[in-house]
């Protein structure tokens, strides 16, 4: 699915952006993140700063939904598969960018490959896929 050059320009305005994973049971968890931004037209990219829970479900449930949505309430879901990287030319790109901002000092990058996509702006096409 490819992510469209309008979600990405709303979403790019994200201050957080709610991440819910679950555990390899079911039981689901939710969690705000800063550091998250469209990598290409199908990926986003996820920081991993303070993960703990969502990262252990993660590596036994690779499903994710992402939430990200503007000032003014529009915004996108985002459903499919995360990958964890802990090395490589991807995790540096994005240790540099969050220690740009941040002292903080990312565990992992986590690549997710967007699957679906749903309109959550307010209104008669919410709960929409986008196509």
């Amino acid at each position: 699915m490819k992510i469209s050059d309008e979600a990405k320009k709303i979403v790019e305005e994200a201050k957080v952006w709610a991440v819910a994973t679950a555990n390899k049971n079911g039981l689901p968890n939710v969690v705000p993140i800063a550091y998250a931004r469209i990598l290409s037209e199908n990926q986003i990219l996820l920081m991993d700063i303070f993960m703990e829970k969502t990262r252990k479900n993660i590596e036994e449930n690779p499903n994710i939904a992402l939430c990200a949505w503007n000032s003014k309430s529009k915004g996108y879901q985002f459903k499919g598969k995360a990958q964890v990287i802990t090395s490589g030319k991807l995790f540096d790109e994005g240790v540099k960018w969050v220690k740009s901002e941040e002292n903080l000092s990312p565990k992992a990058a986590i690549v997710v490959n967007v699957e679906t996509a749903y309109i959550i702006t307010p209104g008669s096409d919410a709960g929409k896929e986008v196509k």
